[in-house]
């Protein structure tokens, strides 16, 4: 397995192109509620051992060292945050992504059309199977000749951390932390690779969307997935909760370091020191066990904070009331 944090995900510092102004919403817009809080999952805190020591996973990460850890109760979405749902936040507030602003994204090289492919002028020497597609973003994932007309149920991706924290403001909501991700993540099992145990296949069933094949060019995509999947595919884990592994990653609200398990409090952690990335959860669709193997509840990997691909996405949380 290789150490690179950009096998699932791109930089767009990778990129040289000027950052474009901040995007704003009217105040007007912000903070409606109740879009996603009505059907928020409690999770009831409690004491959990965050993190893996486990040979399989990525040190250089920061995975590690395995610890306790103690999180208050939350509420948290079943799923990802879906592209019917960003719509309507777009509808609302007129907000502009990252990923317009800037007239591009990452668009996964077989994702895209042979005319798109054409046109890709740029492709990131360290990562080539990130394409930088010009239109690309939320509601065109593959570029300007595509559509979520036939995905408004699967995960919003091209969403910059950004993005994700823009839509948080305007639905009552927040990001969660690393912690209480991984906590909602573990469904309740101690100690287990995945949310739903330790066997990838258990009894050969596919739990996640996720790459079969050899990365990056053969994916045979036995889940039944080349991309993303509908945010309620497969099985929900213990606390009913779908898609804590593969299909998008999520965005968390930590700032990314290896150092997180060594510098952050064992009582609610958050790591709040800048360090021009922030974290992500969950591995994709692109994750594959002899490259990635980021799909796991431990591992970790981050992103600047205006980057966008076309497999990060992000799902909410709020504070209990």
């Amino acid at each position: 397995m290789k150490e690179n944090n950009e096998c699932c995900s791109a930089s767009r510092g990778r990129i040289s192109v000027p950052k474009p102004e901040k995007a704003e919403f009217p105040d007007s817009a912000k903070a409606v509620g109740g879009l996603h809080k009505e059907r928020l999952i409690v999770v009831h805190g409690g004491e959990f051992e965050m993190g893996t020591d486990a040979p399989d996973g990525f040190p250089s990460d920061g995975e590690g060292p395995v610890r306790k850890v103690t999180v208050r109760s939350f509420r948290i979405s079943p799923y990802a945050v879906t592209n019917a749902e960003f719509g309507a936040f777009v509808r609302e507030t007129g907000y502009v992504t990252e990923a317009e602003r800037f007239g591009w994204s990452y668009v996964f090289h077989l994702l895209v059309s042979p005319s798109t492919l054409q046109k890709v002028k740029n492709v990131p020497r360290q990562v080539p199977w990130w394409l930088v597609v010009e239109g690309a973003y939320w509601a065109k994932p593959e570029g300007p000749d595509s559509t979520i007309d036939e995905r408004l149920d699967h995960p919003v991706v091209h969403i910059s951390w950004n993005d994700a924290n823009a839509y948080c403001e305007w639905s009552g909501t927040r990001l969660p932390t690393e912690a209480e991700w991984e906590y909602a993540a573990r469904g309740g099992l101690a100690g287990k690779t995945y949310p739903w145990g330790d066997l990838l296949k258990p009894d050969g069933k596919h739990m996640c969307n996720i790459w079969q094949g050899k990365f990056p060019d053969k994916n045979n995509a036995s889940d039944g997935y080349v991309g993303t999947a509908p945010v309620n595919a497969y099985e929900p884990n213990g606390y009913g909760l779908y898609n804590m592994s593969g299909n998008v990653w999520e965005w968390c609200a930590d700032w990314f370091s290896p150092l997180y398990h060594q510098t952050t409090s064992t009582m609610n952690p958050y790591y709040n020191k800048p360090t021009g990335k922030r974290s992500m959860r969950g591995g994709s669709y692109l994750c594959h066990r002899s490259y990635c193997n980021r799909y796991r509840i431990a591992a970790r990997s981050g992103n600047t904070p205006d980057s966008s691909t076309g497999n990060a996405g992000f799902r909410v949380v709020a504070d209990m009331e």
